[in-house]
């Protein structure tokens, strides 16, 4: 059994779990667990705290009962204990996600049959690299999906006849049907004034206070403030552009400036912000008007 080279956790809390479809499955059974863990306890020296069960549950969301008691009651233990891994959590975010949690309480975690022990130095060890691994993984992940876009975005062709997008949520001023990108007049002529009023001088909370003052909101229904001022005088979509990284896509959907007076709201906004590292300026191409 496991030794460990610090002062041992006294208190475990002994978690078993079975799933319906494992119901039927050898050494599953939520006794075996039971009989495997209790002797892990005496053969440790933990006074076992609760045993928690959740029997007839997926290990794949926390959404347990016994499992949500638990870790209500996390004073009442020191260690979790359990008999494999995948009975805790079949998904390794959630898992990861756990033993985040775990820490932060200083609580240890011990899965018997799976060499990990977070009260030694050896499972501190083994439990660090997956979580290494899990966040490769997810890096992974990120980066597919990033480059995945990018070719996306790179041979992205819209037509007037159809504007394709990256998948995005409508902004303010327009919205999709079927995945084709539209305007929505009212919305649109709202936002023509917006650039207008800061092409003429008025800043972002006189501009936010005249929408309010006229009972105009925005497109989740709140009252206008700098923020999502901002958010629309720097948004390429109404001079023409959506915007990926670097490349700016045409879409065909009508506009509320033009690229020549979008791109002079950008240098605006950018002489008037006194951080130097805030003044990059993203303009939207103008030669192809």
């Amino acid at each position: 059994m496991a030794q460990s080279d610090e002062e041992a956790p006294k208190r475990a809390a002994v978690y078993v779990r079975v799933s319906t479809e494992e119901q039927s499955l050898e050494g599953y059974s939520i006794e075996a667990q039971k009989s495997i863990l209790y002797d892990y306890c005496i053969a440790d020296g933990f006074e076992i705290a609760d045993v928690y069960v959740d029997d007839g549950y997926s290990g794949r969301n926390i959404k347990r009962p016994e499992y949500a008691r638990m870790m209500s009651e996390s004073d009442k233990w020191d260690v979790l204990l359990v008999l494999k891994m995948d009975r805790i959590h079949r998904n390794s975010r959630n898992f990861m996600n756990m033993m985040d949690n775990l820490n932060k309480m200083g609580k240890k975690f011990i899965s018997a049959t799976d060499a990990l022990d977070t009260t030694n130095a050896i499972g501190r060890f083994v439990f660090d690299m997956i979580q290494r691994i899990a966040q490769l993984e997810s890096e992974q992940i990120g980066e597919r999906t990033y480059f995945g876009m990018e070719e996306k975005a790179m041979t992205m062709s819209n037509t007037e006849r159809e504007n394709r997008t990256m998948g995005f949520n409508a902004p303010f001023g327009y919205e999709l049907n079927t995945g084709i990108l539209l305007s929505v007049p009212e919305e649109l002529d709202t936002v023509r004034g917006i650039f207008i009023e800061y092409l003429d001088g008025d800043t972002m909370d006189v501009i936010a206070y005249k929408l309010n003052r006229s009972g105009q909101l925005t497109k989740r229904g709140n009252p206008w403030n700098i923020y999502n001022i901002r958010n629309v005088l720097h948004n390429p979509i109404y001079a023409g552009y959506m915007r990926w990284g670097d490349l700016f896509i045409k879409h065909f959907a009508q506009t509320a400036v033009s690229a020549v007076d979008y791109n002079r709201v950008q240098e605006l906004i950018a002489a008037k912000t006194k951080d130097p590292m805030k003044r990059n300026i993203k303009k939207v191409p103008e030669d192809l008007e």
